[in-house]
């Protein structure tokens, strides 16, 4: 039945893996630890400002040290739990059971599974491929982005599909193992154009308006 690569075929359920890893409250805990060292780095100016004012007080060197020191602790203290707390909600994978017929589903986030829902609970599975291409003479490729919203009973979890993947295969894929559910799968095509940089400008912009049209 799973025939794109992030949909997964196993004895008792079919995945849709976004991100592959173990989950748990520790395991998240643990790989935010490396990225929480970027908070001290994004409040370094306020670090700064203390300790320029402690030097123009006359606080010794050694001083400002140590409380630089303690603050740069802090905000790694305070930011790892912030920062852990916020990745736990991601979704790693969606589970569909049994792998055939799926008459259940649920998300697997990055802190543990959810509850089962029935999978009558999956109102609609819309795909979003936006497309932004290279002005003429433009050196760089086109950019390609995949999304996916599942629209569920009262709430609606949005996800970024892992790149180089082809979105009407991964459509089509979805429809053969949702579709008896009668569940809608939608894939969108959003194109537009990267825009020109302006003569004598440093700045560039991302892109530009982009024309929707409907697909599969």
């Amino acid at each position: 039945m799973a025939t794109d690569p992030v949909l997964r075929r196993g004895p008792d359920s079919t995945d849709l893996v976004l991100r592959a890893g173990p989950t748990g409250p520790l395991w998240t805990a643990l790989n935010s630890a490396g990225s929480a060292l970027l908070v001290p780095l994004a409040l370094g100016a306020p670090t700064l400002v203390v300790a320029f004012w402690m030097a123009l007080a006359g606080a010794r060197a050694s001083t400002v040290f140590v409380v630089v020191g303690v603050v740069v602790g802090l905000e790694y203290l305070i930011g790892w739990p912030v920062l852990a707390l916020s990745r736990a909600r991601d979704i790693l994978r969606v589970e569909f059971t049994p792998a055939d017929v799926p008459a259940s589903l649920r998300l697997v986030r990055a802190a543990g599974p959810d509850a089962w829902l029935p999978v009558e609970a999956l109102r609609q599975v819309l795909l979003t491929h936006k497309v932004v291409e290279p002005y003429e003479g433009d050196p760089k490729p086109a950019v390609s982005t995949l999304a996916l919203e599942l629209v569920l009973q009262g709430s609606r979890e949005r996800l970024t599909l892992p790149l180089g993947g082809d979105p009407q295969r991964l459509t089509s894929a979805l429809k053969a193992l949702l579709g008896p559910a009668g569940v809608t799968v939608v894939l969108r095509t959003e194109r537009g154009k990267r825009d020109r940089p302006q003569p004598n400008s440093r700045w560039t912009s991302g892109g530009s308006a982009s024309v929707g049209s409907g697909g599969g």
